[in-house]
């Protein structure tokens, strides 16, 4: 396990190793996540479209309450990151112990409210009668027991904040490929037993999230952070814990609820720009993985050497881990602009929305140093305790400049594709420009 100590005194290659460490096992899990949601999508979809819709719509529901979850351990990842950077595993325990119990009561509480209103939040998102029909299994099985995710998403923060990044990892590789065999098993049966379709998907889905979460508590238990359900708490910790959970959590509905309306526009643009928009994002969303690792990785070193007080090595590892995350996001973003037509070609032969995804991808890899830059130093600044930047850069950034992005260039300038993929562009240059300033201030450079 990579903690404070053996970070104390590296120098800039080490840091790079280090940095490599931690962010390449988050790296590959994601890859693993992704490459999964793609499997369930294609199992689902040969059961027919009103199973594709009841899945895509519940899910659109499901990731409200993600953010939720990621808001706790985004404030859980920052607490004790910076507990462990100042040889205080006391607090960090601590700190584990009441964000577990905050996960458990956060999900009881979603589920609830999933198994009396799944109907009306579906009929709310514009399901019509057949695909509410489906959704409502669906959305019972997979977020009733929304405890599970809420706890698997809380443990695997738990275990990163700590430096061990490599453990969420394995326990992703196992659940992932036991989700793909009872994908199949419990959707299409097997030996003469049937399937159960829609449900089966759903169970899938809910059997390996029951799965993770105890392998992770188990991996927890065997670790320095293990704790007791049963001890009081006595550090005060559930207010800072929620003070930066807050922040955390609205800028991720702001990003949701933004993403509503940013949508509609560019369906009222048209339906094929909106499917190129679509096909364009599916494919976009590998070249997130080196970032999303990459910040993770800044969130726990960071933390941990500014709960140190070591301010030049925070500072430091925040810069090298972006430096890093420009190398390889660049990278991607030229095979991005290489081989966006051929990629493009996997998902549709009509011409004109394949031209569409070309010319979004293209404009979208030059984009690629400043979404590299935005989500480093966004984790960067969570691990030392400010969530408020990245809240403030996702609501500017989602509500005026790319819903205004695209009222003005698709709608007044008909730029079409091209508008949209330029507002985007456009909010991430402005968002690196604003945590890159906001990151030398707080650490007084």
């Amino acid at each position: 396990m990579t903690t404070a100590l053996s970070t104390q005194d590296a120098r800039p290659k080490q840091k790079i190793k280090i940095i490599l460490a931690l962010a390449i096992p988050a790296m590959v899990e994601n890859f693993l996540q992704t490459i999964v949601g793609f499997v369930d999508t294609l199992f689902v979809a040969k059961l027919g479209i009103n199973e594709v819709a009841a899945v895509g719509v519940t899910n659109a529901i499901v990731a409200v309450y993600i953010a939720i979850f990621m808001a706790l351990s985004v404030g859980t990842s920052s607490l004790i990151a910076r507990s462990i950077g100042a040889g205080d595993w006391s607090r960090a325990k601590s700190i584990a112990r009441q964000s577990t119990w905050m996960a458990a009561v956060v999900g009881l509480v979603f589920g609830l409210a999933t198994l009396i209103f799944a109907e009306p939040l579906l009929r709310l998102m514009g399901a019509d009668d057949a695909v509410v029909r489906e959704g409502v299994i669906y959305f019972r099985i997979v977020a009733g027991p929304a405890i599970f995710l809420s706890l698997m998403t809380v443990f695997g923060s738990i275990l990163r904040a700590s430096g061990d990044t490599k453990t969420p990892m394995k326990v992703g590789l196992w659940i992932n490929l036991v989700h793909i065999v009872l994908d199949y098993v419990l959707i299409f049966g097997i030996a003469g037993i049937a399937g159960w379709g829609i449900a089966g998907a759903a169970w899938a889905t809910t059997l390996v999230r029951i799965l993770g979460t105890v392998m992770l508590f188990l991996y927890i238990r065997k670790s320095k952070l293990s704790f007791s359900f049963r001890k009081e708490a006595t550090d005060g910790s559930i207010l800072p814990l929620l003070k930066l959970s807050g922040p955390a959590a609205a800028e991720r509905l702001i990003m949701r609820f933004g993403q509503v309306l940013y949508f509609g526009l560019i369906i009222k643009i048209g339906t094929d720009v909106y499917a190129a928009h679509v096909i364009a994002g599916n494919i976009e969303i590998f070249s997130y993985m080196p970032g999303y690792g990459l910040a993770i990785a800044a969130t726990t070193l960071v933390g941990q050497q500014f709960g140190a007080n070591r301010i030049k090595d925070a500072y430091q590892y925040g810069w090298l881990t972006t430096g890093i995350a420009v190398v390889f996001m660049s990278f991607v973003g030229l095979l991005m602009f290489i081989f966006s037509p051929f990629a493009a070609q996997w998902f549709t032969q009509d011409q004109s929305i394949v031209d569409m995804i070309t010319v979004a991808l293209r404009i979208d890899a030059f984009a690629q140093p400043f979404l590299a830059v935005s989500l480093v130093l966004a984790g960067a600044l969570q691990g030392i305790g400010d969530t408020k930047s990245p809240m403030y850069s996702t609501a500017i950034g989602m509500w005026f400049i790319r819903v205004l992005g695209v009222y003005v260039l698709c709608f007044q300038w008909g730029m079409g594709i091209a508008g949209v993929w330029l507002s985007i562009a456009l909010d991430l240059f402005i968002r690196a420009v604003y945590l890159t300033v906001r990151f030398k201030k707080v650490m007084g450079s």
